[in-house]
């Protein structure tokens, strides 16, 4: 069973590593995974919702910063270190490598990880955008076979466990931003009886 699973993400990768293979993607991929590359559009939206945002953004900001932090830590150091899988581009032939191949372990993707957390976390507290945060996220994972230094199950299972995470992180901000809101309020009434 497990040699069969593998022999299907072996043919998908190759499908999206070499069968997809064509000089636009192989531009906008290196590109699109390369996180550094995001670092300015994560440092405008995280300034505007400091300047602008109320109480519930600077509560998503904050939560995001320590998610991203719990996130990379539990994939990079404790998932990869426990499975152990050697990357695509270290063991296959003809891989179409198009970034350096590293010596990481290749489960979960880091990438996939991080951005399907921040993606869930968003999508809860800013739902008028998910589709936009999905968006990105979703490419961004798929842009790690494409340019080959993952398997495809390597980005399912990591934007499965970044969801979890998303989703618990989520009900955490939403429950602080409930929790004070009460207190906020008890404090007002209890003002007003004084006066």
């Amino acid at each position: 069973m497990i040699d069969f699973l593998y022999q299907i993400d072996l043919k998908l990768f190759y499908f999206i590593n070499g069968t997809l293979s064509n000089p636009f993607f192989d531009k906008i991929f290196p590109f699109l995974t390369n996180l550094n590359n995001w670092f300015l559009v994560y440092l405008i939206f995280f300034l505007y919702l400091i300047i602008h945002g109320k109480k519930l953004d600077r509560i998503t900001i904050f939560a995001t910063i320590v998610m991203i932090t719990v996130s990379d830590q539990l994939s990079s150091h404790l998932l990869k270190n426990l499975f152990e899988r050697i990357r695509p581009c270290n063991v296959l032939e003809n891989v179409n490598l198009l970034v350096t191949c590293t010596e990481s372990y290749s489960f979960p993707s880091s990438h996939a990880v991080n951005n399907f957390a921040a993606a869930v976390l968003f999508s809860k507290i800013y739902p008028k955008f998910k589709i936009w945060f999905f968006t990105i996220a979703t490419l961004i994972a798929f842009s790690r076979p494409y340019v080959g230094v993952h398997y495809p199950s390597d980005v399912i299972g990591g934007a499965f466990i970044g969801s979890l995470i998303g989703v618990i992180f989520a009900r955490l901000v939403l429950m602080i931003n409930n929790c004070s809101g009460t207190k906020e309020k008890f404090i007002t009434k209890r003002y007003k009886k004084i006066e």
